[in-house]
């Protein structure tokens, strides 16, 4: 790989639920055609507001542990305990709750705040939540797309999918998109066992090319933009014929996890 280019698709509506999200997607293209090895890049909530993966708050009630959780901590502001029954909905477990703050594992196995579940971009009184299978929506994406380009094998590899989320990272300050989703595309490139430009063998180094993917992605795009649909050039290398196991494969262990 010598260049990476990455371009926002323009000309997307806003997406509703129910839409064919990859057919707004063929549409925006126009007259121009993906490339052979192309990845796909997808914001979480395009994919999820497509799905109706949207919920109401005026639908929710709230149970005690929601009023509990919702209350003002010291020195901070009360949540909306509607909203926080939503995280508790998404969640398998809430890991801490601090400050205001609830840091939870979801039902995919993802870590992250408020189980993925966030207002912004949001009609007013809504939340959109994560795909409830975001591997198995990036294939069913990929599939829709090869059928409306009418994808021949003869162009080559057709292009990866890859759906994205914001997530904090530990220890550090910021957001970062990484790869929730994945059909198309190598999520790890594992470079244990092989030998770095001294000839020291590497012992560790397992690198998240999905999740750096996702990042160029988002630098592509601004938060405001509503343009969701990003084109990532260069990572040929990277995608294949078959979907693969998806972003299933970023996820570590429970058995693995040091945190616990």
């Amino acid at each position: 790989m010598t260049a990476l280019s990455a371009r926002a698709l323009r000309g997307l509506p806003e997406v509703r639920p129910g839409d064919d999200l990859a057919e707004l997607v063929a549409a925006a293209l126009g007259d121009e055609q993906l490339r052979a090895g192309e990845v796909v890049a997808i914001a979480q909530k395009a994919v999820s507001k497509s799905e109706g993966a949207v919920v109401a708050l005026e639908d929710v009630h709230p149970s005690e542990r929601a009023l509990e959780l919702a209350a003002a901590p010291p020195g901070g502001r009360a949540k909306d305990p509607r909203a926080v029954q939503v995280v508790l909905d998404q969640s398998a477990e809430v890991l801490r709750a601090e400050r205001g703050v609830l840091v939870c594992r979801t039902r995919h196995g993802f870590v992250c705040a408020n189980a993925g579940v966030d207002a912004s971009n949001a009609a007013d009184g809504t939340l959109v939540l994560l795909p409830a299978d975001p591997d198995a929506s990036a294939r069913r994406i990929r599939a829709r797309l090869r059928e409306l380009t009418g994808w021949d094998e003869r162009r080559g590899v057709a292009p990866a999918v890859l759906i994205s989320d914001s997530f904090g990272r530990a220890w550090r300050h910021g957001q970062l998109d990484v790869a929730i989703g994945l059909a198309g595309m190598h999520a790890l490139e594992d470079w244990r066992g092989r030998a770095d430009a001294e000839g020291m063998e590497l012992r560790a180094t397992w690198l998240a090319i999905a999740d750096a993917a996702a990042g160029a992605a988002d630098l592509a795009r601004a938060k405001d933009s509503r343009e969701p649909v990003v084109l990532i050039d260069g990572l040929q290398r990277f995608v294949v014929d078959e979907d693969g196991p998806g972003a299933a494969a970023l996820l570590r262990p429970l058995g693995e996890d040091l945190f616990r």
